[in-house]
């Protein structure tokens, strides 16, 4: 009801009130309901309570909570509980509708956690609510949406899996205040996540996950199944598992208190700021100031100042001495014979502090390292006589068993590292000789330095996330293979992004580079003049311009003889040893990784033409580039044959049996390069490009990487299916 306020000026105090009484109405019944709504969802961790105690009462084994901006902008609970039935739907979300309770005394006795039925409704006045949801049985699910308690549209089949979903967006939108005071999600998100941690470590039997919303790594996961203190241990941190001991107490006097309680506690070597206390009473979760206050009187005694305990319990009393009908988020109960209750637990916890207090273990600093040492200290319960305090001016410091005690152990250190400043160690000379002999590895580029800044700021952060965290899927055809980073799916160009992980490899080991040893020189003669035959394959004979033999040898000797004038440079810096006029070693790009050997001729040939040897940084940068794509992952040069290229070895040949025997060779030695070049995709290039790839700004745009799918954008095309 509301009072009209009266018209007219507010009289003073000392005088009379003479104006007529107000007039009492009744309120609207949005009214009351959005009054209440407040009252049941003060905030989005009440939300989550109500729905995550509602999947436990469903007999869920699986509870799964996203939350975005807090919980304000949505909560998604999904479980996979009994569901709901399609004809409970359209009442659903009235107020007082529920499936706990039918009569009053039903709530003497009643053991789920939600009986009132005003959770959802209040919910669908503060937000706005859509449930999905299917029964054991159904072919399909069913979704509908609710606002103010009521549906705004029939249920419509949907695809779904077992169990429900409940979905609220855009809490307290019609509640500016609230909203206002709430708009900190770094606040909120905290609590949610301490609610579902506290859930995760009573109901051992549930899986529970608890993320902000599109992120794949959960802040709080559990598996069903562990122990009591395995779950402690996966939510609260081994710091905290490693210092809790079991506790149980029980009572069955019926004139004191009739309970069972089992749990942990911290044991006096856990200090903390804060108290953490998880309190189940009858498989729910509530709070009890004064059972809390009980422990710390316990804890203050055995604790540092300051210092704060750890407690889990789950307490068990029949049902008619709980009242769970006294706050309107049942966030407290009322117990039958409450201190009688309290004062057992709190002298069993006292009683094991006590037995197990006959050790401490602080962390202190040795004088002479900068290690930690455990330092324990007994106490001595047996003596009779009482401990003297020692004046301060006749306190010892020292042990004299203890050698870090003695004055020597400083000056021992002091000396030991006065002889290392005098004789220098066999590791330093190595070092300063090797320096003195790999010259190069000390000289100073600043075309090189330039290089790798130009490498180092001008990568895309994105593409450089999906490089890191993305999951290899396996190859679309010879050129693009199929990544899947978070719900997305991306072709990429697998001779694009390894060119440039090849070329970032090789300004970054500049001049310090492995060497791969030929087994036997090749003849650099040969080589570039097989290049030049395979390059003017297509060209000038095909044209019909006569044969160039002349030329070829021409410009294969003048290649022959510009490598070996810089025969220095390519093996000081590159790790490219020419020698006699032939090729002898090449370098180590990348570790475990071998390049096709038929692409050698087209490498030297490359080495001969297009290296600006005049200007440092464009001959750095081009020798770099040529060797990067020596070292690419190009498809082998023999066509696929597990593709169209099989007809290529199936083509008759006119040598007969000999030939149909050299075609099968053919065939296998395609096979394993291929099969090669595969296995090295997914081992070596996918690996390193995670540990060492920056990927340019230009590769989110040129078709290096192309994104084919969206697990988000499917869902929405199959809903609407």
């Amino acid at each position: 009801m509301e009072i009209d306020a009266p018209n007219g000026p507010s009289p003073s105090p000392s005088e009379p009130y003479t104006s007529s009484p107000p007039r009492i109405r009744r309120l609207d019944t949005t009214v009351v309901n959005r009054i209440a709504a407040g009252e049941v969802i003060q905030r989005p961790s009440a939300a989550v309570k109500e729905l995550v105690e509602n999947s436990l009462d469903a007999g869920s084994a699986s509870v799964s909570v996203s939350v975005k901006d807090g919980g304000l902008k949505l909560l998604l609970v999904s479980d996979d509980g009994h569901g709901i039935r399609y004809e409970d739907l359209p009442i659903l979300c009235e107020r007082h509708t529920t499936s706990k309770l039918s009569n009053y005394e039903d709530l003497q006795t009643i053991k789920s956690m939600g009986f009132r039925g005003e959770a959802l409704a209040s919910m669908t006045y503060v937000g706005h609510v859509t449930v999905t949801t299917i029964t054991e049985g159904q072919q399909h699910g069913y979704r509908v949406s609710y606002k103010d308690g009521v549906m705004e549209h029939e249920p419509r089949p949907c695809a779904a899996v077992k169990g429900t979903q409940i979905m609220v967006e855009n809490l307290f939108y019609n509640m500016a205040a609230r909203r206002k005071t709430l708009q900190n999600a770094n606040d909120e998100y905290p609590k949610i996540v301490d609610l579902i941690s506290r859930f995760a470590v009573h109901y051992t039997n549930v899986n529970f996950s608890c993320r902000k919303y599109g992120t794949n790594k959960a802040d709080v996961h559990t598996v069903n199944g562990s122990s009591r203190l395995d779950s402690i241990r996966t939510v609260y941190g081994s710091s905290v598992a490693r210092d809790l001991m079991e506790i149980s107490v029980s009572d069955d006097g019926p004139a004191r208190s009739v309970f069972q309680m089992e749990g942990f506690i911290s044991s006096s070597n856990y200090v903390a700021k804060k108290t953490t206390m998880i309190l189940f009473i009858n498989d729910r979760q509530v709070d009890c100031t004064a059972l809390k206050r009980a422990i710390e009187v316990v804890y203050s005694a055995t604790l540092p100042k300051a210092a704060k305990p750890f407690i889990y319990m789950s307490i068990k009393l029949p049902s008619e001495h709980v009242d769970v009908n006294i706050h309107p988020t049942k966030r407290e109960v009322s117990l039958l014979n409450q201190e009688s209750l309290i004062d057992t637990i709190q002298s069993a916890i006292e009683a094991k502090l006590m037995s197990c207090n006959t050790a401490r273990v602080f962390q202190m600093q040795a004088a002479s390292s900068s290690m930690p040492t455990q330092v324990n200290t007994k106490k001595d319960n047996n003596s009779g006589t009482p401990s003297q305090k020692v004046p301060v001016n006749k306190m010892v410091r020292t042990d004299s068993k203890d050698p870090f005690g003695r004055l020597h152990s400083y000056y021992k250190e002091e000396a030991q590292s006065s002889q290392q400043e005098k004789k220098p160690d066999l590791t330093s000379v190595r070092s300063v000789v090797i320096a003195r002999r790999n010259w190069k590895e000390n000289t100073d580029f600043t075309s090189l330095d330039e290089l790798v800044r130009e490498i180092d700021s001008n990568f895309h952060s994105g593409l450089l996330d999906i490089i890191k965290n993305c999951t290899y899927i396996g190859l679309a055809d010879e050129v693009f293979a199929v990544l899947q980073y978070n719900t997305d799916l991306y072709l990429v160009n697998i001779v694009n992004v390894s060119k440039e992980l090849m070329y970032q490899q090789v300004v970054r080991r500049f001049a310090k580079f492995n060497a791969i040893q030929l087994s036997e020189p090749a003849p650099l003669k040969e080589l570039l003049l097989m290049a030049l035959r395979e390059e003017d394959l297509e060209t000038k004979e095909d044209e019909g311009l006569g044969d160039f033999d002349d030329l070829k040898e021409k410009i294969a000797q003048m290649n022959i003889e510009l490598l070996k004038e810089k025969e220095d440079i390519l093996e000081d810096y590159f790790g490219v040893k020419i020698e006699n006029g032939s090729l002898i070693r090449l370098p180590v790009v990348l570790d475990q990784y071998i390049p096709d050997m038929d692409r050698i001729p087209e490498f030297l040939l490359s080495l001969g033409n297009d290296v600006e040897w005049e200007n440092e940084r464009e001959c750095f940068q081009t020798i770099s580039a040529i060797i990067a794509n020596f070292y690419a992952l190009h498809p082998p040069i023999l066509p696929n044959p597990s593709g169209d290229g099989i007809n290529f070895y199936k083509k008759n040949n006119p040598s007969g049996q000999e030939g149909e025997e050299g075609n099968e060779e053919l065939l296998a030695e395609a096979e394993t390069a291929w099969s090669q070049r595969e296995w090295n995709i997914q081992h070596v290039l996918f690996p390193s490009m995670r540990l060492f790839l920056k990927p340019p700004k230009c590769m989110a745009t040129n078709g290096t990487f192309v994104q084919v799918a969206s697990l988000d954008k499917l869902y929405k095309v199959f809903e609407r299916c």
